[in-house]
């Protein structure tokens, strides 16, 4: 069954031009493309959507703001971001938002529909340029070792957030609540001194808080 898809590109000729790459009816079916984002969780909700592309910079709400209302309504809906921003504050916005995946507009077509199956598979795409800005800023902010003091509970819960585990399926392994997970979650990054997963995850390999098979 193909995955329903919602498109969110103020550039018109662009955004036409998704629509015809991707509803091939096979892999994705456009279920709606949209010149903002204003909207954007009322969307997902009226169409059940699976995933959604998203461009940063449009009128109204803009990109951002899009993909945190969308996965405060639902998170496990995918978002790959898609624009022509490449500097680190956007990037690093966008993940902090949410996003699942960033993928430049010079992306070629075959890569963007590769990645948007990728990222349906549980992967998080990046283009190449983007990959290495991420790895790079990472290099560049090592700090010292330092005792973050997290107890047992949140050092399992970090470990599951590490091997990509969503909030859904951290809960079910650890037998909690996702409300619970949330608030584990929370004295996580206070204790790390992150303001989100990514981060979180970033600081949890720097530091060897936590064991991976």
């Amino acid at each position: 069954m193909a995955y329903q898809l919602l498109i969110f590109e103020d550039n018109s000729r662009l955004r036409q031009s998704l629509e015809l790459l991707l509803n091939d009816e096979t892999n994705f079916q456009v279920a709606g493309s949209y010149p903002h984002c204003d909207d954007a969780a009322k969307w997902v909700k009226k169409y059940d959507a699976d995933l959604v592309i998203m461009d940063i910079d449009m009128p109204g709400i803009g990109g951002l703001e899009g993909v945190k209302q969308i996965k405060n309504a639902n998170p496990e809906v995918k978002v790959v971001m898609h624009t022509m921003f490449d500097d680190d504050s956007r990037i690093f916005d966008s993940i902090c938002a949410g996003a699942d995946g960033y993928m430049l507009k010079n992306t070629s077509p075959l890569q963007l529909v590769n990645a948007l199956q990728e990222v349906m598979l549980g992967g998080a795409p990046m283009s190449p340029f983007v990959a290495q800005k991420v790895f790079q800023h990472f290099r560049n902010n090592n700090t010292v070792n330092e005792k973050f003091d997290l107890t047992p509970r949140e050092k399992e819960i970090l470990e599951l957030l590490v091997k990509g585990n969503s909030y859904k399926m951290i809960a079910d392994k650890s037998g909690v609540t996702i409300d619970t997970v949330k608030k584990h979650l929370q004295n996580i990054y206070h204790k790390l001194h992150v303001n989100c997963g990514t981060e979180a995850v970033a600081k949890a390999l720097q530091h060897k808080i936590i064991k991976l098979d």
